[in-house]
């Protein structure tokens, strides 16, 4: 974001600011702190005129934004997929949609990742893992875990940055990496988009991010995260929703949710995404909400 930013002929000034979910040692993201951990102190500094921009990744955002600020750009999303990549003796051809054999251990946080994985394949351990990539890319190498679950856009981010990309990307002879198809493993809201705050008086900063926003990303992303203000979910709750452009004008917005211990599957097809969390919504409510 500061190249893009440094494009259109600005300054910029890269500040990192360690948040209490980067300083969490829980295990698990639900033991963490309520939806937005990664975020607030973020937001605080943004707010106290300390940064003049935020950068997020857009998923870690509660769908209700903090007033006085706006999210005045999303840029153009990677691939909003997971991956599992896995040890290549774990591997398996079938047409499962984990195509990992029988009693393999994979490693993931994500209460969403650890649900899907447990209803589609009993047969698997699921083990909690916490850590940034490399340090999750590391314990697989280490043999703590035949495989883990990873962000498609995560790895391709760390790829471009890495000095070493087969560091980030483990040696092909000794690991497979396998994208999980979206609309069947369904990941997070926004996942793989940015999300790039500023103050909401500030009008020269908003004027300066509205070149880096991506209108159909937004569209598609303002989808899902409505949705998600309607699950009123967060790390605790099971809930995945994806929207993306199919061929012509038309957008294809599917949502996954465990409720009362079954997993509740719903999508639509429409040139509207915002038409189309109406339509989702009305399959995945629970019935006292309809």
């Amino acid at each position: 974001m500061a190249r893009a930013i440094e494009a259109l002929g600005h300054e910029t000034e890269l500040v990192t600011i360690r948040t209490a979910g980067d300083r969490s040692a829980a295990t698990s993201f639900s033991a963490i702190g309520p939806f937005g951990v990664f975020v607030r102190e973020i937001e605080q500094a943004l707010l106290e005129g300390r940064v003049e921009l935020a950068v997020h990744s857009c998923k870690d955002l509660p769908s209700r934004g903090a007033e006085g600020l706006v999210l005045a750009a999303i840029p153009q999303r990677l691939d909003a997929a997971d991956v599992l990549l896995m040890h290549r003796r774990w591997f398996s051809m079938g047409g499962d949609p984990l195509p990992i054999g029988s009693g393999a251990s994979i490693g993931t946080s994500s209460v969403r990742r650890q649900t899907w994985i447990r209803h589609m394949r009993s047969d698997l351990r699921v083990v909690p893992l916490r850590g940034n990539v490399p340090t999750r890319i590391e314990r697989l190498r280490a043999g703590d875990h035949d495989a883990i679950v990873l962000a498609a856009a995560g790895l391709e981010r760390l790829a471009r940055e890495a000095t070493d990309g087969a560091f980030f990307l483990p040696d092909r002879d000794a690991f497979v990496t396998v994208r999980l198809d979206p609309r069947e493993f369904v990941p997070a809201p926004a996942q793989g988009a940015l999300a790039v705050q500023c103050r909401e008086d500030d009008a020269a900063r908003r004027d300066l991010l509205s070149h880096l926003d991506h209108s159909p990303t937004r569209g598609c992303v303002e989808a899902e995260r409505t949705l998600l203000s309607r699950v009123e979910g967060g790390c605790e709750v099971a809930f995945g929703a994806y929207c993306a452009e199919e061929e012509g004008s038309e957008c294809r917005l599917a949502a996954l949710i465990e409720r009362d211990g079954a997993l509740l599957r719903a999508s639509a097809t429409g040139p509207d995404p915002a038409a189309l969390t109406e339509l989702i919504w009305s399959d995945i409510a629970p019935r006292e909400m309809v």
